[in-house]
């Protein structure tokens, strides 16, 4: 399930003597789990603040604790520390995180969220920006809320339709269309305002 080394568990021994709490631990949690933005979280835990659903792994002289629900996307996880010059380094390797794409006879609502939350915000997000999907219909119709830097941007347009929707067509299989539900004149902080993307 997850390998911790043997350095990784005298770091964390270490650390736990030194606080001198009685039941303290390492609690390993998802962050995000199954998106582009996916981060591993590492804290200490003492036995009174566990939801009581975390898989307890045995390590020398404290417990792993792994919440369930990030089970699936932390299995065949590494931790590891490295001594340097200059100090330590945690490392730690969850190739799970991200989460799978979905095969091909997954939901088409699947495919879509897949790939908005994985391809497509990560790109936008280089201009403050993201995108929702509020409906996929019936008919493949792909109908996307933009949010911040997107939201009012001059460029929206030019996004959804060279951007979005021919991503969206060519990768999920089932896309006939891409629309934006998004009032565009409520925009707060648009990465470039409506009257000068002219």
């Amino acid at each position: 399930m997850i390998n911790i080394s043997e350095s990784a568990q005298a770091h964390f021994r270490k650390l736990i003597e030194r606080e001198a709490l009685p039941g303290l631990g390492v609690r390993l949690s998802a962050v995000h789990p199954g998106t582009a933005r996916a981060d591993v979280r590492l804290e200490f835990a003492e036995p009174a603040e566990l939801d009581g659903d975390e898989w307890a792994i045995d390590c020398e002289g404290f417990t792993l604790w792994l919440r369930a629900d990030s089970v699936k996307y932390l299995d065949g996880a590494e931790i590891d520390y490295e001594t340097r010059a200059t100090g330590g380094q945690l490392q730690i390797r969850a190739p799970k995180i991200k989460g799978e794409a979905p095969a091909d006879s997954a939901s088409l609502v699947e495919r879509v969220h897949w790939l908005v939350e994985n391809e497509i915000n990560p790109q936008l997000a280089q201009h403050r920006g993201h995108v929702s999907v509020q409906e996929v219909t019936a008919d493949g119709v792909v109908l996307l809320r933009f949010g911040g830097g997107c939201h009012g941007c001059g460029m929206a347009d030019v996004t959804l339709k060279q951007g979005i929707e021919t991503t969206l067509m060519s990768k999920v299989p089932g896309v006939t269309a891409v629309r934006d539900a998004t009032d565009h004149d409520t925009g707060q902080a648009p990465y470039i305002p409506r009257d000068s993307a002219a």
